[in-house]
C-alpha cells in the first residue's frame, strides 16, 4: 500500500477546512509538510484531490469519492490505538450537529447518558437550524445529524428518532386565547412572530397553512425562541412553536395553546447521516443510547 495515515489525514484536515495553511495549524505541521504530504497523495493516486477556488480549496470529484473512504480509514487506525491502549471499544470523536429543539431538550440529557456510559466518547456538538445541519452533513462537517421534519437529500440516510407536534401559542391576554376554537381564517387575521425561513418549525408550519392562508400577517422572524415566546407572551402575537419549547410556559399560565382544529403539525424528530458513509461504531451508539433515552420522557412520543 503506497499511500500513508499521515497523508490521509493531511487530506482530510484540507477538505474540512477548505485551505492548507488551517490544515497545518489543524495538525501541528509546517504548511510546506502538509502541501508536500498533499502533493504526494495525488500522485501516488493519479489523480487531482483539490481545485483552487479563490482562497479557498474544493474538493474535486475524486476528492469526493475519497472523502468518506479516507474517514473510515483514519476511525479504524484510531479505533486500533485505543484498543491497543486499553482504552473502551466506544472511543474517538464523533461531529454533531442538531436543531434547536432537540438540542435544547434533548440533548442534554442524551449527552449527559454518554458521558456516563462511555466515557471515552467525545461529541463535538453544534446548534444549527434543520437546513444547516442537512448541508453540514451533506458537506462531511459532522457524522451525525438531529433534524426537524423530513430530508429530501438522496445522499443521506434518515431515520426517525421520535416524535412531536407543534402549537399556536398567544398570550393569556390576546382575545383568542378565550375561544373554545380558533379558524383558520381568524389565524389570517392575526400578527404573527415565527422561525426564520429553512428553519424545520417554519417550514412545517408553511406548508400546513399553505393552500389555505395566502397572506399571513408576519412582523418578525426570528431564530431564537426564547425572543419568540416573549414577544407572545407580552405582546398582541401569535406564533407556531415547538411544543418541548412551550410545554412549561403553558403549565404556568404564562401562554395560551390555541385549539385550532383545521391543523395538524405533528412532526418526527430524526437522525440523518451520509449515505456513502460506512459503519461508525460511535454513530450506532448514540442513536442506540437515544432511543432508550426516550422511553422515559413524558412529553415525546
Amino acid at each position: 500500500m503506497r499511500y500513508s495515515l499521515k497523508q490521509l489525514a493531511v487530506f482530510e484536515a484540507v477538505a474540512t477546512s477548505g485551505s492548507v495553511s488551517k490544515a497545518a495549524e489543524n495538525l501541528a505541521l509546517t504548511q510546506s509538510a502538509t502541501s508536500m504530504a498533499l502533493a504526494q497523495l495525488e500522485k501516488l493516486l493519479g489523480r487531482p484531490l483539490f481545485e483552487r477556488q479563490g482562497k479557498s480549496m474544493a474538493l474535486t470529484h475524486w476528492g469526493l469519492w475519497l472523502r468518506p473512504r479516507a474517514k473510515q480509514l483514519l476511525f479504524d487506525a484510531q479505533q486500533i490505538e485505543f484498543g491497543f491502549y486499553d482504552q473502551h471499544l466506544i472511543s474517538g470523536e464523533i461531529n454533531l450537529a442538531a436543531s434547536q429543539t432537540a438540542a435544547e431538550h434533548l440533548l442534554p440529557n442524551l449527552i449527559s447518558i454518554i458521558d456516563s456510559d462511555f466515557p471515552e466518547l467525545r461529541i463535538n456538538f453544534k446548534v444549527q437550524n434543520t437546513e444547516k445541519v442537512i448541508e453540514g452533513v451533506r458537506n462531511y462537517d459532522f457524522e451525525l445529524g438531529i433534524i426537524e421534519g423530513r430530508c429530501d437529500d438522496s445522499r443521506l440516510q434518515q431515520e426517525v428518532w421520535c416524535y412531536d407536534h407543534l402549537v399556536i401559542v398567544a398570550s393569556k391576554h390576546h382575545p383568542f386565547a378565550r375561544y373554545e376554537q380558533v379558524s383558520m381564517a381568524q389565524l389570517e387575521q392575526a400578527k404573527w412572530v415565527l422561525r426564520e425561513s429553512g428553519a424545520g418549525t417554519r417550514r412545517i408550519f408553511d406548508g400546513a397553512i399553505h393552500g389555505v392562508i395566502d397572506d399571513l400577517d408576519v412582523w418578525r422572524e426570528y431564530e431564537q425562541v426564547p425572543v419568540l415566546r416573549s414577544l407572545v407572551a407580552h405582546g398582541p402575537y401569535l406564533s407556531c412553536l415547538p411544543y418541548l419549547d412551550v410545554v412549561k410556559f403553558i403549565e404556568r399560565g404564562e401562554l395560551v395553546a390555541l385549539n385550532v382544529p383545521e391543523l395538524n403539525m405533528k412532526r418526527t424528530l430524526s437522525f440523518i447521516w451520509r449515505g456513502d458513509s460506512l459503519e461508525n461504531p460511535l454513530r450506532d451508539c448514540i442513536k442506540r443510547e437515544a432511543k432508550r433515552m426516550m422511553k422515559d420522557n413524558p412529553h415525546v412520543m
